[in-house]
């Protein structure tokens, strides 16, 4: 990989042949290729293997609480709606801790994407099982293993009417990028689901079992079917890999609040409409 000007020289404490390397790889590629700048990109995260992403990236980034990073990455779009905001986050970190915010992102349609790490285990506090843990699945906390149904965050999603949502695999850099740059380009919340493997705490779901248990979603597919998209978002033997589901006709949040002279004035020098905003926030 060239030299890219979101390159960070610092250590990186993720443990050889993390998934999260190759993540971060694709985030860069798909920054350098659209141009994003510099400047007015943020990068948000909670806590956990995956929020620590954004401290590698040479950018403007916010490391919260956990599970709270989608409220803060809310209040960043709504404050400078220039900005690019970009969320990374776990599957314990944004569906466990943070899935309460996660189905009211959906709902108020920010223009944010949000990248889940999907290990399907807590990776940083030493493999506990996740929202997102097979049937089965045996670690430190549940010795006889899981027993509830992991939780389908992108059939969620769907379910919300959603405005983007995909899922990618970690370990295929370039489709993972293509798909990268088509939520941060997508107007409105993007959802975008990464499986990858935790080579130290998950034993089960390596690299090799997510080749075998995924797909790609062939180029006549329609991603604006929602009821089709909702089938594929709950398929049981593969995951269903690209863009899922595509609602182009949602309008984004900080457009409904709002109605001011010029679009490029940050929200500290507007004055908010209050009776719309409380009409949009009551659905």
């Amino acid at each position: 990989m060239t030299k890219s000007k979101f390159d960070f020289d610092t250590d990186i404490a993720w443990c050889p042949g993390c998934g999260n390397f190759d993540i971060l790889k694709s985030l860069k590629l798909a920054l350098e290729e659209d141009n994003v700048d510099q400047e007015k990109l943020c990068l948000v995260s909670g806590i956990g293997q995956a929020a620590k992403l954004p401290q590698y990236v040479k950018t403007s980034y916010f490391n919260g609480l956990h599970g709270r990073a989608l409220p803060v990455a809310t209040g960043i779009n709504l404050s400078n709606p220039e900005l690019t905001v970009i969320v990374h986050s776990g599957d314990g970190d944004g569906y466990g801790e943070g899935g309460n915010h996660f189905l009211h992102a959906v709902r108020k349609n920010p223009n944010i994407t949000l990248v889940i790490h999907n290990n399907m285990v807590y990776g940083l506090t030493k493999g506990q099982g996740s929202p997102t843990s097979q049937i089965g699945f045996k670690n430190p906390v549940q010795t006889e293993g899981v027993y509830e149904p992991p939780f389908n965050a992108i059939a969620t999603a769907i379910s919300l009417d959603v405005s983007f949502a995909a899922r990618a695999f970690s370990g295929d850099v370039e489709e993972t990028k293509n798909i990268l740059k088509k939520a941060i380009s997508n107007k409105g919340f993007s959802l975008v689901e990464i499986l990858q493997p935790c080579v130290s705490f998950n034993k089960v779901n390596t690299f090799s079992w997510f080749k075998k248990h995924s797909y790609y979603l062939d180029d006549n597919y329609d991603s604006t079917d929602k009821l089709n998209a909702f089938k594929k978002a709950n398929e049981k033997e593969k995951f269903a890999l690209g863009i899922i589901f595509t609602n182009p006709s949602k309008g984004i949040l900080v457009e409904e609040i709002s109605e001011y002279e010029t679009k490029k004035q940050p929200l500290y020098k507007r004055r908010p409409d209050l009776e719309k905003l409380q009409r949009v926030l009551n659905g």
